[in-house]
């Protein structure tokens, strides 16, 4: 039987090359807002009850079910769903939210040892494979063992505690059972508000870029090699430049007033009145 997939990034490709029975992505985004309780993990990863929404369960994000051999089953809780299959493969890249997806995955599973013992862990850099490209170039497989999940689990809880003390501490121990995982921590550290500005790492070099005449909001929010912090989307740099330029001393001028008003959950609107910023 073809392995199981899962992965922090959707392609079809990995069911279209036949690389894999079933795909499924986790569209969780733990670098923007309030963690998701333990319950709600919980309930998410667990077996599918009638209270549940189709966003509330893992199922919900699995390409083709329709061709899979395990198609039956999809109201099994995660866990007991990978039972199903030889080989487990997570497919992880080099940015943070797709790292901390992947400690939440190795935590989860630390208490399913049966899993465990199919887990393969497959670390990329998706920016390095063009589409045309994809399935001739295989990032090597890596038994999953208690050095990683212990690992996992621990970077895990250091990143769900109310304070970042253990993530820094965390900087000073050995890491390289993972090895994407320490620049990733410390990318998101760098987030954290600084104490001579009271900004992060990407608010700061929103600020530097708009002085430097780079305006547009293609720049600001698409222009990774530009921009040079890797930790948000394009939503949530939308939401940290309103928050430089319309709070009480503002950082950035030239946005549109009526964003103040607009829900942030209404994308549409706020794209339109999203406009060219400058410095004061």
């Amino acid at each position: 039987m073809k392995p199981l997939i899962l992965t922090g990034w959707f392609t079809p490709e990995f069911t279209r090359l036949g690389l894999a029975d079933l795909v499924v992505h986790f569209p969780s985004r733990f670098v923007w807002g309030p963690l998701p309780s333990p319950d709600e993990l919980v309930t998410y990863l667990g077996a599918c009850t009638p209270t549940h929404r189709p966003v509330e369960h893992w199922s919900t994000f699995a390409s083709r079910w329709n061709r899979s051999e395990n198609r039956s089953h999809e109201d099994l809780g995660l866990a007991e769903f990978c039972q199903l299959y030889e080989t487990i493969e997570l497919w992880f890249d080099t940015k943070p939210n797709a790292q901390l997806q992947l400690i939440w995955l190795l935590d989860y599973f630390r208490s399913h040892p049966n899993t465990v013992a199919r887990l393969k862990l497959r670390l990329i850099d998706i920016e390095m494979i063009g589409i045309d490209r994809f399935g001739k170039w295989m990032p090597p497989a890596v038994d999953v063992t208690e050095r990683e999940l212990a690992t996992a689990s621990a970077a895990w809880q250091a990143y769900r505690a109310a304070t970042p003390e253990g993530c820094f501490d965390l900087l000073r121990k050995d890491l390289s059972a993972l090895p994407l995982l320490r620049p990733a921590l410390a990318e998101l550290l760098n987030e954290l508000p600084s104490a001579s500005t009271g900004l992060g790492a990407t608010e700061m070099r929103m600020v530097e870029m708009v002085a430097e005449g780079h305006a547009g909001t293609n720049n600001l929010f698409h222009l990774s090699s530009l921009r040079r912090t890797r930790i948000f989307n394009e939503w949530e740099h939308g939401y940290l430049l309103d928050g430089l330029a319309l709070g009480p001393r503002p950082a950035v001028a030239g946005l549109d007033n009526e964003l103040r008003t607009i829900s942030r959950e209404n994308l549409g609107l706020v794209s339109q009145r999203t406009t060219e910023a400058g410095c004061p």
